[in-house]
């Protein structure tokens, strides 16, 4: 393990899209170099509402890497390095509910993977099994709670994300049936993005806008890529918002968070970062 008494370059990570380099003031280029290859870009340090935050775009600049692409454990290796401990994460969702509308904001609770073919952990040695009987740390999601309010954008508090492997959408048959286990959210990135997060001990909350109605949702609804960009391009201000209000109200610090401790007592087939 390493000395988390060093002063870190960044103690809060954002994982995002395009429209959130504004978040930080002073801002500079860092290039990480991981064990597991190249993130999706370099990260961008600088400072938000008094915080040291590093953002990562996760799908590169200009959108270089599909979600089934990406290397999501160098992401979360970049970040721990640089001394994160706790990581927003908004992102683009279609909704499995007719009451989430386009535009909506959501503050998931679960998660579920439908993902196949993607390395989803950095312990591929040894005996080291993480707790994630609940993937959003419960100050995250408050302070994306609390955010969204102040904000005006009142986001929904909770709901179930099924992350699917893309990149294509879903069917009308696979949307009712994520629909009939009362699942909320359709996504394509959420996963390994958490678990891989809490298997560093790194406490992980995620916020999505609603961009469309998933396939199934009703018999005149289909998902365009055109469409959903668009949405999205539209809302990723109010998205921006949110997620700079949320550092204000984040935790001094993720010691003694049940995330930052998962891995804490293991035997771990490397040092962490």
């Amino acid at each position: 393990m390493t000395d988390d008494t060093r002063v870190p370059a960044a103690d809060i990570g954002v994982i995002g899209g395009s429209g959130f380099y504004e978040l930080l003031s002073e801002a500079e280029e860092v290039r990480v170099d991981t064990p597991f290859g190249e993130p999706s870009d370099a990260l961008t340090l600088g400072t938000a509402e008094g915080r040291r935050v590093a953002f990562l775009p996760r799908h590169g600049r200009g959108h270089r890497f599909p979600a089934h692409k990406i290397n999501y454990r160098a992401n979360i290796w970049a970040l721990r390095s640089v001394g994160v401990r706790q990581i927003l994460a908004p992102c683009a969702a279609g909704s499995l509910r007719r009451d989430l509308r386009p535009g909506s904001v959501v503050v998931p609770d679960q998660l579920v993977d439908r993902t196949g073919g993607r390395v989803q952990t950095f312990y591929n040695e040894g005996a080291v099994h993480v707790s994630f009987a609940d993937p959003y740390y419960e100050q995250g999601r408050s302070a994306l709670l609390k955010a969204s309010a102040v904000t005006g954008s009142e986001a929904v508090d909770g709901g179930t994300m099924v992350v699917v492997e893309g990149p294509r959408f879903s069917t009308r048959a696979e949307s009712r049936w994520f629909a009939s286990h009362g699942w909320s959210l359709v996504n394509m990135t959420g996963h390994p993005e958490a678990v891989l997060a809490r298997e560093l001990g790194l406490c992980y909350a995620s916020v999505a806008l609603v961009t469309d109605l998933d396939a199934g949702i009703g018999p005149e609804d289909g998902v365009a890529q055109e469409d959903v960009f668009a949405l999205f391009a539209q809302n990723v201000e109010r998205l921006r918002r949110i997620v700079l209000q949320a550092v204000r109200f984040l935790p001094e610090g993720a010691q003694g968070l049940p995330c930052a401790e998962a891995v804490q007592g293991m035997a771990l087939p490397f040092e962490l970062p």
